[in-house]
């Protein structure tokens, strides 16, 4: 810890268990460096509670370089905080004035419940992933990558979608708690190239079947999705997938 840094307020979530109730606890962080990440405020705070002999506040990270997305906080009321285009771990303190107070809650869904503090249970979104999520036609030795021709304007359409890291920021920032834009992504990847087409009937309705099992919500068009997304994964995924749906459920019907 620095010793010249500036001085935060920090109120937590706090929750032991996802059977316990939670609350929002208050702690003053000092010697905060303004290049530290938000993450690395939370590590100092976590040595000084250590030093006490309190429980520290547990939160999720592992790449911290805004790859992995899962470090992911509802930062002042806001998925992954203001700062547009990043993850929780690349925001640094200097984007906080000195002496403001930091509210840092976890991501809320039903389908996302609470493990404890900060960290929550993303596995729905493994699931659904699971139930279509890939392309598993065996097509023997790996062809010659020119083989098959893919437009450029639909490579870069799969590789914008493919940018997703489910983080679920998408579903904290919904009203409707909808997984919409996440699963979007994941359909329209595979949907608009050729390695794809062979199952994309039954990847967009077996994995729109999970996400509604799971408990998440409808698509509304409100738009939150996108503008907290950190990897800015645009809106229209979501109708490229109700376009696939809709395919899919008239070829079911036609036969």
């Amino acid at each position: 810890m620095t010793t010249n840094g500036h001085t935060y307020t920090l109120k937590v979530w706090r929750q032991p268990g996802a059977d316990r109730p939670g609350r929002l606890a208050t702690y003053t962080v000092t010697g905060i460096s303004p290049d530290l990440s938000l993450l690395e405020a939370l590590d100092v705070l976590n040595e000084d509670l250590i030093r006490k002999g309190e429980d520290p506040i547990a939160f999720e990270s592992d790449c911290r370089e805004g790859i992995c997305g899962q470090c992911g906080i509802v930062v002042n009321g806001v998925a992954h905080g203001s700062k547009l285009g990043c993850t929780t771990c690349e925001i640094r303190m200097r984007e906080f004035a000195p002496g403001s107070t930091i509210t840092l809650e976890p991501f809320r869904a039903t389908a996302f419940p609470i493990i404890k503090d900060l960290v929550i249970n993303r596995s729905a979104f493994d699931r659904i992933i699971a139930r279509g999520g890939y392309v598993s036609i065996n097509t023997g030795a790996a062809p010659e990558a020119n083989a098959i021709p893919v437009a450029r304007d639909l490579a870069e359409k799969a590789m914008d979608a493919a940018a997703c890291i489910g983080c679920g920021a998408c579903v904290a920032a919904c009203p409707n708690a909808s997984a919409s834009l996440f699963v979007g992504a994941k359909v329209s990847q595979l949907a608009v190239m050729p390695q794809g087409h062979a199952e994309r009937e039954r990847r967009v309705t077996r994995m729109v079947a999970q996400m509604d099992a799971e408990g998440f919500g409808n698509c509304s068009n409100h738009g939150e999705c996108e503008a907290v997304c950190p990897k800015e994964i645009p809106i229209h995924v979501i109708s490229r997938m109700r376009r696939e749906y809709i395919r899919a459920s008239v070829k079911s019907v036609l036969g």
